[in-house]
């Protein structure tokens, strides 16, 4: 299933919603929705519809696509179509049981893997073209460094909770009026620890995880783009229970160039000749984004708009060998204002030349978007 709604809309949360609003909002749904619980027609569809919403909105990258292109940036990456997806975790929550059976709560103790982090790094034209090793700072959760990840103040002891045999997890059973249902809760003496401890950790507050800035050198490879992104392995949120760090992500933002613009991997240059120039020909230097000036020829007689192609001066390709060009696209400087001398020159030139009109079958724009591939 496809839908066209907006995935935000479909979840009933904002754009700016967390991680853990986007669980919650998802499950609470799923809950009301599953067709083992909701009978009616539609049900299953709008299972299938929430479950592809929170495929794309609970993946990292997946949101950052959507969010900036919409679901014509997500490609063959879209939702599932399949709601079984996240089965397993709502058949949990709804029966108290997992989908293999009988696993109960041992889910809540298994290895989970951490939160992915996304930042933006700001870069020049150039370091974008040439990559450049980038200072970055930022916040994630780490070990607790006076309790070392266990919660407890040093000296304090730590013992497997009684109520729960440390699992974190205990079951109820609630009645409702369709069947008697068994939930899987977190556990009330140790709030899902699995642990009890004499004395919390006065740093941590018992998490054995604190807020620390991180200071990393990372290296932007060459030729990256505006909207890019760039992971970070095991950089994220620590992993619960033995389980990986997340990754983060760098959200690549770069600034606009005084008069360099970049169309897939060429670079675009307006570049000003004088009319005589242009008559007569002419070498001129034209920068590049090599911080040298490049020697072009214009021959006699260009017309306004012809487009120079400086071959290996544009972006370098990711993950190929060689660049792409440096396209230069020449304007015919007309001026407004001429000496007495000049105006007489001129007006010499203009009774050789004559004053009839010529049509054209195409216009300027028409042969620059032939040019430039639209």
């Amino acid at each position: 299933m496809t839908t066209n709604r907006d995935y935000y809309e479909i979840l009933g949360i904002s754009r700016t919603a967390s991680p853990d609003e986007i669980k919650q909002a998802f499950r609470k749904l799923a809950r009301q929705l599953h067709p083992d619980v909701n009978k009616e027609p539609d049900a299953e569809e709008k299972f299938k519809e929430i479950n592809e919403a929170y495929s794309i909105l609970s993946d990292t990258d997946k949101r950052a696509r959507y969010d900036r292109f919409g679901r014509a940036g997500l490609g063959d990456m879209g939702g599932s179509q399949d709601f079984s997806v996240h089965f397993e975790d709502i058949f949990e929550e709804l029966f108290g049981f997992g989908g293999g059976g009988g696993r109960g709560g041992s889910r809540r103790n298994a290895p989970h893997r951490g939160r992915d982090l996304q930042m933006a790094v700001s870069l020049t034209f150039e370091e974008a073209i040439f990559g450049v090793e980038k200072d970055i700072e930022y916040e994630r959760d780490d070990t607790c460094a006076n309790c070392r990840g266990n919660g407890a103040e040093p000296g304090s002891s730590v013992k497997t909770c009684n109520t729960c045999g440390g699992r974190g997890e205990v079951r109820q059973v609630r009645q409702t009026f369709i069947v008697q249902m068994v939930e899987t809760i977190p556990c009330p003496n140790c709030q899902g620890r699995g642990q009890t401890i004499d004395k919390i950790c006065h740093t941590c507050s018992g998490r054995g995880l604190e807020r620390k800035k991180i200071n990393k050198k990372v290296t932007v490879p060459a030729g990256v783009d505006n909207g890019m992104q760039i992971r970070l392995p095991g950089e994220g949120q620590p992993g619960t229970n033995g389980g990986p760090n997340g990754n983060l992500f760098l959200a690549v933002d770069v600034r606009k160039h005084e008069y360099f613009k970049r169309k897939g991997e060429d670079i675009i240059l307006d570049i000003d000749i004088n009319i005589a120039q242009a008559v007569l020909g002419a070498d001129i230097p034209v920068p590049t984004v090599d911080a040298k000036d490049e020697i072009l020829n214009i021959p006699p007689g260009t017309q306004p708009g012809r487009v120079f192609n400086m071959r290996g001066r544009g972006v370098p390709r990711i993950r190929q060998s060689g660049r792409g060009d440096q396209r230069v696209i020449v304007n015919v400087d007309i001026p407004k204002k001429l000496s007495a001398e000049q105006r007489d020159l001129f007006e010499k030139l203009a009774l050789t030349l004559g004053t009839a009109p010529k049509p054209q079958s195409k216009g300027f724009l028409d042969w620059l978007n032939e040019t430039l591939g639209g």
